[in-house]
């Protein structure tokens, strides 16, 4: 084997130059090589207590994977992955390993962390473009269990159970499976034909995917017990969004983050006479500081924008976005308002003349400087308004980004079923199981808004504790 790499720097990633990638929906990062990926895998030193595991909620065995690419075996470092994660090339892309695998990286002490989630992503895609191997089905143990969404939690749990023997059935509101993964993440960062592919991997061994079913709609979970399923594991996220509540946001314009990006992610809002249409406006603002109000601007700025503000009431060391996303925005021409905070959303109004089609459309966004004050119940500075420093965005779109909670819809039809103050389902932490019996949960719908990574972790947990659960029944 080669000698490690000692080099402080990881491999830089390839990607689109900014100003072309602005106006386009391709993926902006372009992957490693496999002559890359061999070169950065050398610089892990596969350390004895293996920091980087403990960092991943679903404890991908990293320096066993990293020692396969350095040997040039990529499908054994795709197998080695594959026995804790559901999907790698998802994961890849989207992960926030550089606060969860990559911050425990030893190399990150002195230089730049192995990049993990680089190489993790061209272990997946190099499978996903050259494995001709079939899928092995697993053989049945006679169990069902249904699961509701398809989204990381869902497919994870659903991926976890099949690989078991279980016959799995997953439930979808929408008419494609992927969950957030499709309408939420842009194509930009993480294309759909991905998302598929790993979809269509689950298929293979088992998993039936049923769209177009609301669960306590269509279905309640009490009639998928009577239909003969022996555990149900809620995975449906946290799709409602939630508004600020100052003047002006029923105005023609402003949208949630969430009703955004679906239309354009999901119903292809960005083609040229789509079903479902978009405003193609030409200044917008987004209010939050997120990963997704990163997506919600960068979206903007690809259907035509000539301005796009990101309006966020803390400073740049407090924005919650992923590193690379802040600064992938910033180099497309993001302008960051930063301690900066709505108060509210103006727009035009013509009494004399109702029949005037600007009428209640969004012309502009008030908004007030804001400086730090004294931490609060978080630790972190509370933003404190500077009187008398208001000033007016012009814009005509406005983006609302600042979170979300889960549907209440499963909570109201599920007897038994008890949620917290913030309307996620209440579950024991190491195996989440609800307070009803055989039901199960995980995800954004348990936490409210959160990482993928997470909600893999969590589907994966429940898979766990629902073989367990089936196990001591029989």
């Amino acid at each position: 084997m080669a000698k490690p790499n000692m080099s402080l720097k990881k491999n830089p990633m390839p990607s689109q130059e900014p100003l072309v990638r602005a106006r386009n929906f391709e993926e902006v990062t372009l992957g490693y090589s496999a002559e890359t990926a061999i070169d950065e895998a050398q610089r892990c030193l596969h350390c004895k207590n293996a920091p980087c595991i403990q960092g991943c909620p679903v404890n991908i065995h990293i320096p066993d994977f990293i020692d396969k690419i350095k040997e040039g075996d990529f499908d054994g470092a795709y197998k080695v992955i594959s026995l804790s994660s559901s999907l790698p090339a998802v994961c890849g892309r989207v992960c926030p390993q550089e606060s969860q695998c990559e911050s425990k990286c030893v190399r990150g002490i002195k230089g730049d962390p192995v990049g993990i989630g680089r190489l993790e992503r061209f272990v997946a895609d190099y499978h996903n473009n050259n494995s001709k191997a079939e899928t092995e089905v697993p053989k049945s143990n006679g169990h069902r269990v249904a699961v509701v969404g398809s989204g990381p939690s869902g497919l994870t749990c659903a991926g976890d159970l099949a690989k078991l023997g279980y016959k799995v059935t997953v439930y979808e509101a929408l008419h494609l499976a992927g969950g957030v993964l499709v309408y939420g993440i842009p194509e930009f960062r993480l294309p759909k034909k991905i998302v598929q592919k790993e979809v269509d991997e689950l298929k293979k061994l088992g998993v039936d995917v049923e769209t177009n079913v609301v669960i306590g709609k269509t279905l309640t979970i009490d009639e998928l017990f009577e239909d003969g399923f022996e555990a149900v594991f809620v995975g449906s996220g946290a799709g409602l969004p939630r508004f600020m509540g100052i003047p002006g946001e029923s105005l023609k314009g402003v949208y949630s983050a969430n009703e955004f990006l679906t239309r354009n992610n999901l119903m292809k809002a960005y083609k040229d006479n789509p079903t479902t249409p978009i405003l193609k406006a030409q200044k917008v603002a987004v209010v939050g500081g997120g990963n997704v109000a990163m997506d919600a601007a960068r979206t903007a700025l690809r259907l035509g924008a000539e301005k796009v503000y990101i309006v966020y009431r803390r400073s740049l060391e407090e924005l919650p976005a992923r590193k690379e996303e802040v600064e992938h925005a910033m180099e497309e021409g993001i302008d960051f308002r930063l301690l900066q905070n709505p108060v509210e959303i103006m727009g035009y109004n013509n009494p004399d003349d109702r029949r005037d089609p600007k009428n209640g459309f969004v012309t502009g966004i008030k908004v007030i400087k804001m400086e730090l004050g004294e931490p609060d119940a978080s630790g972190r500075r509370r933003p404190v308004e500077i009187p008398g420093s208001e000033e007016v965005l012009p814009v005509d779109c406005v983006v609302i980004s600042i979170g979300t909670s889960p549907n209440p819809l499963i909570k109201d039809t599920t007897a038994g079923l008890e949620v917290n103050k913030h309307g996620g389902i209440i579950v024991e932490e190491e195996t989440g199981k609800t307070t009803k019996e055989g039901v199960y949960a995980g995800g954004d719908a348990v936490t409210g808004a959160a990482t993928v990574i997470l909600a893999m972790g969590a589907g994966k947990t429940a898979a766990k504790a629902i073989d367990e659960y089936i196990k001591s029944k029989n």
